[in-house]
């Protein structure tokens, strides 16, 4: 993701700097850099994290707490042990 996908992200979404940061657990200075596309000179990359992230909150997941994961464990562990 280039800074400038990411601030159109950041505005198709319709966040502010700080919405954004706050939304994907960030500073809003990240946010700046990661649309600057470089903090003091140096070049700054977006994390796969930080893609993820955007990707999940432009498809409506706002949170993921895991309980889907456990289930399909679950499931999967219970297949196995009745083989």
């Amino acid at each position: 993701m280039e800074p400038s996908q990411f601030r159109a992200w950041r505005k198709s979404m319709g966040y502010k700097q700080k919405e954004a940061a706050e939304r994907l657990g960030l500073k809003k200075r990240m946010i700046q850099y990661y649309e600057k596309g470089d903090r003091d000179g140096k070049p700054v990359d977006i994390p796969k994290s930080v893609r993820l992230a955007c990707y999940a909150l432009s498809i409506g997941i706002a949170d993921f707490d895991g309980a889907k994961i456990t289930e399909t464990l679950s499931l999967a562990e219970q297949t196995i042990h009745k083989s």
